[in-house]
């Protein structure tokens, strides 16, 4: 299933991904943002169940923001994966 998030408080303004019914994430796209790193995340996340992204990037800053384009991605599988459940 594709999936877009609208993301809040980063540079980046939305992120697209696949996810299918066993939480795994895969052809993520950021929209906006810092471009190299964006796309390293993307492809270090490739593959990668809803769990495994929540653990390594929830909670992750940038500069004084609450926030990052990581953060948001791990809210953004989470939010996703509880979509498909129900």
């Amino acid at each position: 299933m594709e999936y877009t998030y609208k993301t809040q408080n980063t540079c980046s303004t939305e992120i697209k991904f696949d996810i299918d019914e066993n939480g795994v994430i895969r052809d993520v796209i950021f929209i906006g943002g810092c471009n190299g790193n964006l796309k390293a995340v993307a492809k270090l996340v490739e593959g990668c169940s809803v769990d495994e992204i929540d653990e390594k990037l929830s909670g992750i800053t940038c500069g004084r923001r609450p926030t990052s384009c990581a953060d948001q991605l791990a809210k953004a599988v989470k939010k996703a994966y509880n979509s498909i459940q129900r």
